[in-house]
């Protein structure tokens, strides 16, 4: 018989726990947007619809510029990709094992979400739904899905922009930003939208090299007045840039194709992250606080990937028990929000208890071939981009699940013993 080792103690003295904080926050914030932006009720033949009752509202634009916090989850991946970089090429690890692992951590999650999708929709299809409404749904609830496509990118960037960052800091931010402002000024003169899907190669990994700077110490050698000015400066330049330039006013128009203004939030974000730190520091010594942050984040991507399906299952519950559904956009809906903000987040929870083995990594064999670990992370990479590009549907979802199984079985299969062998050597 076997036993299973204790397992080790995390040791937190080395790890910014602030940042474990903001990233949590960061989904959390996902959530309470999505629940004020997704209304469900009936329309004005009695059927149901969906609506979206906070871009409705004067101040949607302006919240925008708080709420859109996409790049300072950016930032903050970054900063963790940099430190996961380094210790895993202390240890001895490739850039193929280093994408494996990454890519494994998105793809794994992302299976089973597929596969709901696939069967929800293909249910929804053959009972007679109406289309509309099930294509409304499909589009809200596979809306987030895009980060995996950017998140994959960035991730697998991580091993050559560790190694510009180590060599020309400067120069790689520099290179990358231009390369945003040229895909920016490409798309809107030539008038062709899908040009800008070309900065998924720029902006996120572009923000993401900030989270290189915030672990090497680069904000925490400003003063305070510094970061200040920097933010301050950044919200400033958003003025002209939607008011003038041809950007959106809303962060959220900004965000697919990602354009230049996303940049600029980013940096004003990782300023003020660094300069809330001392506050956040003191937040997260505390114990309740802590153990609130690790449980919540260590399910963190099944909370991000499933909360809209969670948030859109329960409202339709809401909507068979006469009174429970308030009409969307109504007091009685806004008043609502906390309380299905609880209700999502506790199924959530429960959820992440029932699909955490399967998220798991567990023990990992010999690293595939490289080639292998590209065709499996173009496999895991393409179904969330054509959400992003086309929206959710029953095609999509159904060849999606397919490919991410593919991706799951090319990282998690183990070598010939013979080509083990040889890699060893």
């Amino acid at each position: 018989m076997t036993t299973r080792a204790a397992p080790a103690a995390v040791d937190l003295s080395r790890r910014d726990l602030t940042l474990d904080l903001a990233r949590v926050v960061c989904v959390l914030f996902v959530i309470v947007v999505h629940l004020v932006q997704v209304g469900i009720g009936p329309g004005p033949d009695g059927g149901l619809v969906a609506s979206r009752p906070a871009e409705e509202q004067p101040w949607f634009n302006a919240a925008t510029w708080v709420g859109q916090i996409m790049p300072l989850f950016f930032v903050v991946g970054g900063f963790a990709a940099a430190t996961g970089w380094r210790s895993w090429t202390t240890k001895g690890g490739d850039a193929a094992g280093f994408i494996r692992t990454r890519t494994l951590r998105l793809a794994q999650p992302a299976l089973p979400l597929f596969l709901f999708f696939a069967i929800v929709l293909g249910v929804a299809t053959a009972a007679g739904l109406p289309p509309q409404l099930v294509a409304d749904a499909a589009i809200g609830a596979g809306s987030p899905l895009w980060f995996l496509a950017a998140y994959l990118l960035c991730q697998a960037a991580v091993p050559f922009l560790a190694a510009c960052h180590a060599h020309r800091p400067v120069l790689t931010l520099a290179v990358l930003a231009a390369g945003v402002v040229l895909v920016d000024a490409a798309r809107f003169s030539i008038g062709i939208p899908e040009i800008g899907l070309l900065n998924l190669l720029f902006v996120w990994p572009l923000v993401q090299q900030l989270g290189f700077w915030y672990a090497d110490g680069w904000f925490d050698r400003r003063h305070p007045l510094v970061l200040v000015g920097i933010a301050a400066a950044c919200y400033a330049a958003l003025w002209p840039l939607t008011a003038i330039g041809p950007y959106s006013a809303s962060m959220l128009g900004n965000l697919n194709p990602p354009t230049v203004p996303l940049v600029v939030l980013g940096v004003a974000q990782a300023c003020i992250l660094r300069l809330l730190k001392p506050l956040l520091t003191r937040l997260m010594s505390l114990r309740p606080m802590q153990g609130v942050v690790f449980v919540l984040g260590s399910r963190l991507m099944t909370i991000y990937l499933w909360h809209l399906p969670v948030m859109l299952a329960l409202t339709g519950l809401s909507l068979l028990i006469p009174g429970a559904a308030p009409t969307p956009a109504s007091a009685e809906w806004w008043w609502s929000r906390p309380v299905l903000f609880v209700a999502v987040l506790g199924v959530l929870l429960a959820l992440s208890l029932a699909i955490a083995k399967w998220e798991a990594l567990g023990t990992l064999g010999p690293t595939p071939h490289p080639i292998v670990v590209g065709l499996a992370w173009v496999c895991a990479f393409l179904p969330p981009f054509a959400v992003m590009e086309w929206f959710l549907d029953l095609p999509i979802a159904a060849v999606g699940a397919l490919l991410l199984g593919v991706a799951v079985l090319l990282l998690r299969r183990r070598p010939s013993p013979d080509r083990s062998v040889r890699s060893k050597a």
